[in-house]
């Protein structure tokens, strides 16, 4: 009998905070996944930088041997440098690229980086102008384009989402459920087609140095807007077309940076997406419902009780001067 109440007063307790418990699971998973990614990233890469850092030492040994007139902290001043003009977006090797980081074309795609931000690094501001500038640029454009991209998201959501699931289900009177369903996935093959494999293929033919995978790899990295920075287009000696080039990377990422928000709006239009996230969200109590209700009930019938009053001022305003009688004059009137 204890054991059934016990028992029976616990699945009250965790019915009563599945929320609550269902928040704590997700912060958990969330770390187990972060920490997962730690380990599998370090097992990964960390043999291949011990590589590169022996590799980097035998070459540096063996270039202070062959030149005995050059010092150890001479070198290490000079690489300093150029490293940090690197960082820049400055190279000093005579097979880099020898247009100007700071042209028209290249400072709009640095523009697009910014407002969008993926924010690649491979160019930064120079001057502490251009750096206060780009600030204050930031603080304004980013919100403006967040605004820019759901107005436009919003729009081509209704036409290319909505009403064709609506379509389909008034039409030929399939689930709205299962056509939002195939529709979704549909649409996603459709993006990952035209702004994943497509370009990724283009890449691979524009640049010398990129095979499929890295340039699959700079459009997942780009419109998912992590923007690493190791694969930056239109970069190479002598590119052809550079200017025409990066204006066209440009608008190939302000697109697919809009279909990427239509997919996952479309996904997130989904009753069982939305049905899975509610399991994570506080539920409001009926009595605060109750009283936002009542409150807004009050603001409107307030509101509508000003709009009233306005009307009538306007009214009053409206009609001709009329001189106010005197009180003596209006008895006298009623007498006669």
């Amino acid at each position: 009998m204890l054991q059934s109440l016990a028992g029976s007063s616990c699945v009250r307790l965790v019915e009563r905070h599945r929320s609550a418990w269902c928040f704590g699971f997700l912060v958990l998973g969330y770390l187990l996944y972060l920490v997962f990614g730690a380990v599998v990233f370090s097992s990964v890469e960390l043999p291949y930088e011990d590589l590169l850092r022996q590799e980097l030492r035998k070459l540096k040994r063996r270039f202070l041997e062959e030149h005995e007139c050059l010092s150890e902290p001479q070198l290490e001043q000079f690489l300093g440098r150029v490293l940090e003009a690197s960082n820049y977006g400055v190279s000093v090797l005579s097979n880099a690229s020898g247009n100007w980081n700071w042209d028209f074309t290249s400072a709009l795609f640095f523009a697009s980086t910014v407002l969008s931000t993926t924010g690649y690094g491979h160019t930064v501001p120079l001057s502490d102008g251009g750096k206060a500038f780009c600030i204050i640029y930031s603080v304004i454009g980013i919100p403006f384009t967040l605004l820019f991209l759901t107005a436009v998201v919003q729009r081509v959501t209704i036409h290319v989402t909505r009403r064709p699931v609506l379509y389909f289900h008034v039409r030929w009177g399939f689930s709205k459920q299962a056509v939002a369903i195939v529709h979704a996935v549909l649409l996603g093959v459709v993006t990952v087609s035209c702004f994943f494999f497509i370009p990724a293929a283009v890449f691979s033919l524009l640049e010398d140095d990129w095979n499929f995978l890295e340039s699959f790899y700079f459009c997942f990295i780009s419109l998912s807007t992590i923007g690493l920075g190791d694969y930056v287009p239109g970069e190479g000696y002598n590119q052809k077309f550079r200017e025409l080039y990066k204006i066209g990377i440009t608008c190939y990422l302000l697109l697919g940076l809009i279909a990427m928000l239509v997919v996952l709006e479309t996904f997130c239009e989904l009753h069982e997406l939305k049905k899975f996230r509610k399991m994570f969200y506080v539920k409001k109590d009926k009595e605060e419902d109750q009283v936002h209700i009542i409150e807004h009930d009050q603001m409107s019938f307030s509101s509508i009780m000003d709009q009233a009053a306005s009307v009538k001022e306007d009214q009053k305003q409206d009609e001709p001067f009329v001189h106010p009688q005197s009180p003596a004059f209006a008895d006298g009137a009623a007498t006669q």
